[in-house]
């Protein structure tokens, strides 16, 4: 896999397969890979993008994740975010007409290729996000209760 994406001229940073553990890396973090439409790879800090060996009818979460740890460890050492914005990737053929919102996008962390903005693929399908990131409770930005501004007025 990793020798045809260099032939396309379409290398990632990784190529993983989950279920033999091996990893190989095409390019360093720093520079942009090609795999996503037009500037999405050159957004945010650092845009890493790892193609895992699999089918997005068959989720490769549903298999052995060998290297997942150590792939993490190297992302937290990026300082990529331990969570997924978009949610759960839809299952195939249904991501194909998922939401790739761009606001999503921009707080930075895990996404399948069906959710990237300007993207028309549908993998990596219905994947467990929490055997990648964790049991990451959702964040929501709660309003602040109206007191708390009350308070603000009578010291201003």
């Amino acid at each position: 896999m990793a020798q045809r994406l260099i032939q396309l001229k379409r290398p990632s940073h990784l190529v993983w397969n989950p279920v033999a553990g091996e990893i190989v890396q095409l390019l360093p973090p720093m520079r942009a890979a090609s795999g996503l439409p037009s500037e999405r790879g050159r957004n945010g800090r650092t845009c890493v993008q790892i193609r895992v060996i699999g089918s997005a009818h068959e989720p490769f979460t549903d298999t052995k994740l060998d290297g997942l740890d150590e792939i993490l460890a190297w992302l937290d050492s990026w300082d990529v975010p331990r969570r997924w914005p978009a949610g759960p990737p839809l299952p195939f053929p249904h991501s194909l007409a998922a939401e790739r919102s761009a606001r999503l996008w921009a707080r930075g962390g895990h996404y399948g290729h069906s959710q990237v903005p300007g993207a028309c693929e549908g993998d990596p399908g219905s994947i467990d996000i929490t055997r990648i990131v964790g049991d990451v409770p959702p964040e929501f930005a709660l309003p602040r209760p109206r007191e708390d501004f009350r308070l603000l007025e009578r010291v201003i």
